[in-house]
Parts: structure tokens; sequence; C-alpha cells
């Protein structure tokens, strides 16, 4: 059937491939909701989930998805071909999981591509990340699932590199923008380290949204060798090119549903590493034992899972430390891209109201990736920090990335309405709730609206005194700022104080 395209202002983002029919030329058709459709264009032609309706198209008319658009590099009121496809076999294997059977290495292969080619739907996106968080991926499972994601996207090839630094937190801490300073120190350091990032999907900012601020994320594999072979480093978005594709479109159903499977978790890391062609990394897995919503709650969890990302980064060749990290509370003071961007550049900037935990912790970290590779230690990775060669590099990735290197603190700018909250009564700070402070500056706007967020004024042990300001809001709209103070006045133990 030859239908006229209609092009629709509606995206997945980066999602499973859409189509919208008309219900008549559906019922014509005999297809569903759900079942797919093989569309051709001229010479190309893309595999779409399709929908139904008798409103958004008219008879004769097919609705295409801004990600269908770009594939077929389609316009308005032209016409494709469109014939009916049968469910691509790997749904049967999901099926197989679901039943807490194994999997064997064709079975995951065939899975991975359909995701990499975004052949399945969300809600079987989804059929598949559940079976791997209710029955647990063995390790044969494991690493076929990481030689899977491999194939399913391309490799960073850089000559003449022997060692390859990267580092990765397992997630769950608001803030803890540390790459964003181990990077140039590291880089500063003479060692390599081309960091791909995530952008947020429940937080108030990934590494990839705050590096943002700065600089150009989204870059092609080969502007990627460029920007290291000149600088030794770059922050980048994962998802932006072919590394470890199928990746992210796992990442992007998991984490909604805070449906954190070990086994995805130490499959997504490990193959993003590999990706990169990484042969030292450091893993952060924060500890969140006073928080019901962090992703490991105790330290014994924490070492299980240290040995269990040991163990396979061998299978591949990779020299793995893991380091167990405080994620009771944010890291830095900032929650929200811009308002991140601004605590980074205080730290490479060595200014007097940095924050000392972001600072602290980067060093570390730092310092213990110098000495993994034998190129110093955390006196090594402070004096580079402290001697503003960290932020030459960083002004130097920026350049090479697009961005401005001069920015300043203050051109970075924040949303032009707020409000503070106070404290209610004297007393210590004893805790800070990491997932109601991401909830408040993800209301308030960010990461979409990059000047929104919450700055905090204290940490955990703090005292303060009444009427002390815990933290600020900030955003674009005040209607969303508005709704923030709602959520407060709901739930006033965002930040504690006894």
């Amino acid at each position: 059937m030859k239908l006229k395209a209609k092009v629709l202002d509606l995206s997945t983002e980066e999602g499973p491939y859409i189509a919208i029919l008309n219900e008549d030329d559906a019922r014509r058709l005999d297809v569903f909701a759900l079942d797919r459709i093989r569309i051709i264009y001229g010479k190309k032609e893309i595999i779409a989930t399709l929908d139904i309706s008798s409103k958004i198209v008219k008879q004769g008319e097919i609705g295409l998805f801004q990600e269908v658009i770009k594939k077929l590099n389609i316009k308005n009121n032209q016409f494709v071909e469109i014939f009916l496809e049968k469910k691509p076999e790997c749904i049967s294997y999901i099926k197989k999981k679901l039943k807490n059977e194994t999997l064997n290495k064709d079975e995951i292969f065939s899975i991975i591509k359909s995701v990499a080619n975004n052949e399945l739907s969300d809600i079987e996106l989804t059929y598949f990340v559940s079976a791997c968080y209710s029955n647990k991926l063995s390790k044969e499972e494991i690493i076929n699932l990481i030689k899977a994601i491999l194939e399913s996207g391309g490799r960073l090839e850089l000559k003449d590199k022997n060692i390859i630094a990267d580092k990765h937190s397992i997630g769950g801490v608001p803030g803890n923008r540390t790459t964003m300073i181990i990077v140039p120190i590291l880089a500063a350091a003479g060692v390599t380290i081309p960091k791909t990032s995530s952008r947020a999907i429940t937080s108030a900012a990934g590494t990839a949204d705050t590096m943002e601020v700065l600089a150009p994320v989204e870059l092609s594999i080969e502007k990627i060798k460029q920007v290291v072979e000149k600088t030794n480093g770059c922050i980048v978005w994962g998802g932006a090119n072919e590394l470890a594709g199928a990746d992210d479109k796992l990442i992007k159903i998991e984490r909604p549903l805070s449906l954190d499977s070990e086994g995805l978790l130490l499959a997504s890391v490990l193959a993003k590493k590999i990706s990169v062609n990484a042969t030292h990394v450091l893993i952060d897995i924060p500890v969140g034992e006073e928080s019901e919503d962090a992703k490991i709650k105790t330290k014994r969890e924490a070492k299980k899972l240290s040995k269990r990302f040991i163990q396979l980064g061998k299978k591949f060749g990779l020299k793995i430390k893991v380091f167990i990290s405080d994620g009771s509370e944010p890291i830095g003071n900032g929650i929200g891209p811009n308002l991140e961007a601004r605590d980074v550049l205080k730290v490479l900037q060595n200014k007097y109201d940095a924050s000392k935990d972001l600072k602290d912790k980067a060093i570390k970290m730092a310092g213990l990736m110098l000495d993994m590779i034998g190129k110093g230690n955390e006196k090594k990775a402070k004096e580079i920090l402290e001697s503003g060669r960290a932020y030459i590099k960083m002004k130097e990735i920026i350049k090479e990335q697009g961005g401005d290197p001069d920015i300043t603190i203050d051109e970075i700018k924040l949303g032009k309405f707020s409000y503070a909250v106070n404290a209610k009564k004297d007393g210590y700070v004893r805790n800070i709730d990491n997932k109601a402070i991401a909830k408040i500056a993800r209301i308030a706007g960010a990461p979409k609206d990059k000047e929104a967020g919450i700055y905090l004024h204290v940490k955990k042990g703090d005292l303060v005194k009444e009427n002390n300001v815990l933290f600020t809001v900030y955003s674009k709209d005040n209607k969303k700022l508005a709704y923030t103070l709602d959520i407060f006045n709901e739930n006033e133990k965002i930040v504690e104080i006894s």
C-alpha cells in the first residue's frame, strides 16, 4: 500500500521507530496497534511499530515520528510503501528469560541487535529489562551481553596509546560531577582519558548535560579522536555516537523504572569502557546506608559488586579498581546543569567558595587512577589541580569540543525566579534526602532547562540556626517554582534538622 507521509512533531528520543495509521487504513490492512510494518522510501527502508488514530492522520496518510523522518530522509507529502512485518524472532527469547531460562550467545546477540536497530517497542524492551531484573543473568550471559553490546556499535581506535584510562560512577547521587575535574587532572598528567558520559533520565543532570553548558557533547567518533589526540581527554555524550549503541536504549528503560539489574549494570559499564579501548578503569560505587533510594545500601553489597566488576574486567583485559564512596547526600552544592557547571569551574579555578566535598572526592579518585597507571598519587592530583594546570587543560578540551574556553562563572546564568528555604529551628543537619532534592530540581525545570535547579547551602553535620538558608531553588518559570514549594511543604524532611 502507498501512503502519503505526514511529518509529526513527535519523538521517542532515539527510541523505537513509530508510525501512525488512520484507523480506516488499519482496518483495511487488518493491522493493530503495536504491530510492525516495513516502510520503504526509495532505496531506504525501516521497520516501525504501529499506532492507530482517527484524528492525527487522515485516510491515505501515515504519520511518522522524527526518528523515522531522520532515518528515511523524507519530507511531508512524499509517498512511501508499507508492508506488514513479522515480530522479531528475539521476542521468543525475551519470553524465555521471563521464564528464568538461560539465554545462549545467539539469543542474546539477536535481542541486542533488535535493540540497536530500534526494532523493539518500549513495552518489549521493558519486558527484557524486567526479566533480567527478576531472573539474574549468569556470568556467561553477562559476557555474551557485553560482546553483543560492543558488536552493536563502533570502537574508538586511538593510535599509539598503550594506556587508556576511564572512570564510571554507578550513580544515584545528585551533583557528583567529579568526572569534569578528574578528566582534566589526568589529561594534564599526560594520561589519555576519552570519557563518554550519560544524560539525565530521572536525575536533575547527567555529566553530559552539565558539560554541555561549557561545550558541545554530541560528537562523532572521528571528532572524539581529534579532540583526544590533541588534548588527551574529552567529555562527551555516549548516546550521540555509535559507541556501545544498544546500551543507552536499555538504560533509558531501566532508570525510570528503577530496575537496576546487576547483570545489565555490569554489562553496560564494561561495554562502554571496552568500546573506548580502556585499559585501566576506576569504578565509583556510592553507598547510601541511610538512604532508601540508594542503588547500593551497604558496604557488603558494594564489595560483592566490586568483585564482580574486577572478575569480569579480567575476562576483557581490563585492570579495574573500585572506589566505595559515601552516597548518603549530594556531592557539591549545585543540583542542575548550570549550577553544577559553576561548581566544577569553581573547583578548577581554585575559588575560595569552591565545594570542598566535590574537590576532595575528585582529587581522591584522580589520585587512585594515577596510582593505577603508575603516574603519581593523590598528592600529584592535588598539585595538578591547585597549580591551575587542570583548569588550563579543561579550557583546551572545551575549545576542541567547540565551546568557549573563556566562559566565566557569572556568564552561566541561573533561573530568574528563585526562593530560599530556611531552617525552622536550631540544630544539626542529620539527613538530606537525595531523591527529594533531585525531584524538586527536575520540577523546577532541570535538566532540560539548564538554568533550573537547587543550590545547597548546608551539608550533613552542619550546625544551623533558625532562619539560616538551607537551600535555594531556581527556575525560569514562576509556576514551576510555586509547584516545587508545594512539594517541599508536603515533605519538610528534605533537609532534616535535629
